[in-house]
């Protein structure tokens, strides 16, 4: 793997949403391509907890660099996007579900 340029940069930033511990590696410009606006989000549940954009607690997401940009940054466009899919029926079920105590 070459070195990356001085105008690559991966940035961590760490935040919790909804009491959920969670990564966000921001990679910008994607691949060190630097005629490329594309740039890749990497939001990971510190504990692999679901989240309503993924079952598994991992999403990989590549968008335009000023669709990011114009969300306010990757934290600001996280939080936006997961405050958005939290409001389906199938996340509201996931966390009424989750609160109440299983017998098997």
């Amino acid at each position: 793997m070459s070195p990356a340029s001085p105008t690559h940069t991966i940035e961590v930033f760490e935040i919790t949403w909804q009491g959920i511990a969670i990564t966000i590696d921001f990679e910008s410009p994607w691949l060190n391509m630097e005629d490329s606006d594309i740039v890749h989000l990497e939001i990971t549940s510190k504990t692999r907890e679901r989240l309503p954009i993924s079952e598994t607690g991992y999403r990989s997401c590549f968008a335009p660099a000023a669709e990011i940009a114009e969300g306010g940054g990757p934290v600001a466009f996280t939080i936006a996007w997961l405050d958005y899919m939290a409001q389906s029926r199938e996340w509201k079920i996931h966390v009424e579900t989750s609160r109440q105590l299983s017998l098997f």
